[in-house]
């Protein structure tokens, strides 16, 4: 039995919920519904700053009832399944809603026990992440008491949100022992997946410079596999050809847990059907290839492109024209082009934005700044701007 219709229904109050809920709200939509169960709403691209001791986490928590759209109804519950042929959504306390159109934004599943041993010594040992909340002033505590040894920075195999955060890290890390005369001292690994630190080579090439300078050691085409917090020590294994298998002491392990789409979405008629599980969905309009009702953006959606909340930025607008359109039966116009961005903090002072689009070519906002090469105005852009942009303007439908 079906609790309640709703014309638009939205599962995920983050980012991309938020945002295409105030988008409707905006064109004179009414009947909009949002599932979500959390009272607490985060802007996540600071908590590298977090991790890095340049600022406190608590400034990245807003109420979620501050960011809620005053005219759109808040389900405060969790999505558990969705049937798309009979237009119904359960939630873990078995309420069934209706809907016209679903748009699907649950975000992003942390992967944790995909790592042999990281989930049990998270937050001791010297072992954190950024990619938690609570994990992220850990990571500076960690960072802020190691003098010397052995520091491993590590990102896994596999999309991920946020693709730049596990390097990131590690640079502003290195900055800091450099600024208090530890450099020397501490021995850095950086190991990535990817063939080279970054997918556009006019980017890698600048980031090879600063790995260098930093003396950093970086293990291209590998990834951590198993974590043993008590012993202090990591296995590396080899994803590709030139990878390398060793075993790496640590004193301090940053590393980024293995994502996927939520299980629930996983085991649903909405999946591509791989690993992954991804909401299946045209990477162009973003409506779902079999439920031409339904359609994702964000993390969870199956589009190709990095996993960043610029890019829901660029997402929203078209799920929106998009739905507009299928209602009237209208041609789809709305076009997402798969651009994102990747701020990429080099230092405490400096840091690039790389902004690229499906084909990879940059696609930079401020053409007059080199995109390939760190500025300190970008800096104050990743601190102050966009922050304000994201709270102020974009989960209001504004930007």
């Amino acid at each position: 039995m079906i609790t309640k219709m709703h014309r638009f229904l939205i599962i995920g109050g983050g980012t991309a919920g938020i945002t295409v809920a105030a988008r409707l709200l905006r064109k004179g939509c009414s009947d909009v519904a949002i599932i979500e169960p959390s009272e607490t709403h985060y802007y996540q691209p600071l908590w590298t700053l977090v991790g890095g001791g340049q600022v406190s986490a608590s400034t990245t928590a807003h109420p979620e009832a501050s960011v809620m759209p005053k005219d759109a109804t808040w389900i405060k519950n969790a999505a558990s399944a969705v049937d798309p042929e009979n237009r119904t959504v359960t939630c873990a306390d078995g309420a069934v809603y209706g809907y016209d159109v679903l748009v699907v934004s649950p975000g992003i599943q942390l992967d944790w026990s995909r790592t042999e041993g990281l989930e049990n010594t998270l937050g001791r040992n010297g072992v954190s992440s950024n990619y938690r909340f609570d994990l992220a002033p850990r990571t500076w505590e960690f960072i802020r008491n190691t003098r010397s040894g052995t520091a491993v920075f590590a990102m896994p195999s596999g999309p991920i949100k946020c693709a730049g955060a596990p390097q990131k890290i590690a640079y502003l890390a290195a900055d800091y022992w450099r600024k208090e005369g530890m450099l020397n001292d501490i021995d850095i690994h950086l190991v990535v997946p990817t063939p080279r630190i970054f997918g556009i080579p006019a980017i890698a090439d600048n980031l090879d410079k600063i790995i260098a300078d930093y003396g950093i050691t970086l293990h291209t085409n590998s990834e951590v596999t198993s974590v043993d917090g008590e012993a202090h020590k990591v296995a590396v294994s080899s994803v590709a050809e030139g990878g390398s298998d060793t075993t790496l002491p640590f004193d301090v392990l940053h590393t980024a847990p293995r994502q996927s789409a939520p299980d629930w979405i996983k085991s649903s008629p909405l999946t591509t059907g791989d690993a992954n599980g991804y909401v299946d969905i045209d990477k162009h309009t973003l409506q779902h290839v079999r439920y031409p009702n339904v359609f994702a953006l964000g993390d969870a959606g199956s589009t190709p492109n990095s996993k960043t909340g610029a890019a829901i930025r660029k997402q929203a607008p078209v799920v929106v024209e998009n739905i507009d359109a299928f209602l009237r039966g209208r041609p789809l116009r709305g076009h997402y082009d798969g651009y994102a961005s990747c701020p990429i903090v080099t230092s405490s002072h400096a840091m690039l934005l790389a902004e690229f689009d499906y084909s990879l070519e940059m696609t930079p906002s401020f053409p007059v700044l080199n995109p390939a090469e760190p500025h300190r105005l970008y800096w104050y852009l990743k601190k102050y701007g966009l922050p304000f942009m994201y709270w102020n303007l974009m989960l209001k439908g504004l930007a």
